[in-house]
């Protein structure tokens, strides 16, 4: 899950902290299948082992956000593979095909898209996976009462199906809601980075990275991320704009909703860990760097680079992109603007020891003040 995710998750949050009972759908057997919904081409299909890892992967990730052990509003956690599993082609057909218009399904902006286009058609697996959605909304409708669904805007067409076909199979009004594709005040899409999608899993992206994500978001957008991704009240919002806007100094709000979001999804522990890293880097000292804050560095947190014990500086600068040439990495060391680990070096024909490698593994170069690159020995 990404940070795409992250709306429509906050939104079952919220709807559970007013009394309602959250149930966290996730797809084992549409996720074989994919969602054509506004994609350009065909999606890889997946197999049946990948999917089941996904699951595992996706409910680990929804815990933080809902409470499963508390009273009548405890959350629900559901498979479609469930009632999916087992039907076979025949049931589909009738009881699921039959209330189903071909006419209104190839009206469907996110399949009209695919249809006009001349080098890219759509499958007929792809084609019906509105009416597995649709099925989605009527099952869980019968097994917990689900009254509303949740999605982001690109699944207005699949919800509108499963009401559709919810009130066919069992007489009952249910409804949809849906949440907008968040864009940054240039108009450019949320939650991409150059290095691709930011990632709640943080075995993808480190919390340090999520962090940082966070505490670069732009002036123009913070105060609005922070109604959209945080549980603070808009009056306190709103006095954290005012104060920013007279202090005369650098916004505040960028640090408080890298604090808020980051504790939400990684915890308290990664919110520690990702301050620690920031501190470190921002004075230079690494002292307090844990192996595992090393771990994040080297996972996404700087640019990496691997070496061979017996390496040279001016080598090491140049292999880590910090200098293109030896040359121009002997006159960048003895100006006295290269540290090791935080210490400064200035012989151009320094040669790494066992001291300079922390944990036996790790050294952190920095050229200037904001150019870093971490060594891993081999």
């Amino acid at each position: 899950m990404h940070l795409g995710h992250l709306v429509p998750l906050l939104c079952l949050k919220r709807f559970q902290q007013a009394g309602h009972k959250p149930v966290a759908l996730v797809g084992g057997a549409t996720g074989l299948i994919g969602d054509p919904s506004f994609k350009a081409a065909e999606r890889k299909l997946n197999t049946e082992e990948t999917v089941q890892e996904w699951v595992a992967k996706i409910r680990k990730q929804v815990a933080p956000f809902l409470d499963f052990d508390c009273g009548e509003n405890s959350a629900i956690a559901a498979n479609n593979y469930d009632w999916f599993g087992s039907m076979n082609v025949l049931t589909f057909l009738r009881d699921i095909g039959k209330h189903f218009s071909v006419n209104q399904m190839i009206n469907k902006e996110a399949v009209k898209q695919r249809l006009n286009r001349d080098d890219q058609g759509i499958s007929f697996t792809e084609f019906s996976y509105n009416l597995l959605q649709g099925y989605d909304f009527a099952c869980l409708n019968k097994l917990h009462g689900v009254a509303l669904q949740i999605g982001g805007s690109d699944q207005w067409g699949n919800i509108t199906s499963g009401i559709d076909l919810t009130r066919r199979l069992h007489q009952n009004q249910v409804f949809g809601l849906t949440v907008p594709l968040i864009t940054k005040a240039d108009g450019t899409k949320f939650g991409k980075t150059e290095g691709g999608a930011v990632w709640l899993d943080p075995k993808k992206t480190s919390p340090y990275k999520f962090y940082q994500f966070w505490i670069n978001t732009a002036d123009a957008d913070v105060y609005r991320f922070l109604k959209f991704f945080t549980f603070m009240d808009i009056e306190e919002i709103n006095a954290l704009e005012e104060e920013d806007k007279n202090s005369g100094k650098a916004p505040r709000a960028q640090y408080v909703l890298a604090e808020q979001v980051t504790r939400l999804v990684h915890g308290e522990e990664g919110l520690v860990a990702a301050k620690r890293i920031t501190e470190c880097l921002f004075s230079g000292s690494l002292s307090a760097l844990s192996e595992a804050d090393f771990e994040q560095l080297a996972q996404d947190g700087v640019p990496m680079v691997e070496m061979e014990k017996g390496a040279d500086l001016m080598q090491a600068l140049v292999d880590a992109e910090l200098q293109p040439s030896r040359g121009q990495a002997r006159k960048t060391i003895a100006s006295n603007a290269v540290t090791i680990n935080g210490e400064k070096q200035s012989d151009p024909e320094y040669i790494f020891n066992d001291e300079d490698r922390l944990f036996g593994r790790y050294t952190l170069l920095r050229r200037g003040k904001k150019n870093y690159c971490l060594i891993c020995w081999k």
